[in-house]
């Protein structure tokens, strides 16, 4: 997200990586809204979504969609949105 927020232009399809913010997702009809941000939860970006939802799509879960510009928000691509899977060699936390 801060690299798309530094460069990105109107009408200019991206692939957006990141995580989904706590809290910001909303459903209205067949239209998901979130925020997506980077891994250190510093900058964030407002995504609108129309398309096939994963099941694993939650809050704090990795996602990638591609996104155009519009305006202030990035309008997500219809049924591009992919969930990451966690990775299973994480380290323990103590």
């Amino acid at each position: 997200p801060s690299q798309l927020l530094s460069s990105g232009r109107p009408g200019q399809t991206y692939q957006l990586t990141g995580k989904v913010v706590p809290g910001s997702i909303r459903r209205s009809g067949g239209v998901t809204s979130f925020r997506i941000s980077d891994r250190s939860d510093r900058t964030s970006v407002p995504v609108r979504y129309t398309g096939s939802v994963p099941d694993p799509f939650a809050a704090n879960r990795e996602v990638i969609v591609n996104v155009r510009k519009e305006g202030a928000t990035y309008v997500g691509e219809k049924d591009s949105l992919v969930t990451k899977c966690p990775s299973k060699y994480q380290a323990a936390k103590s």
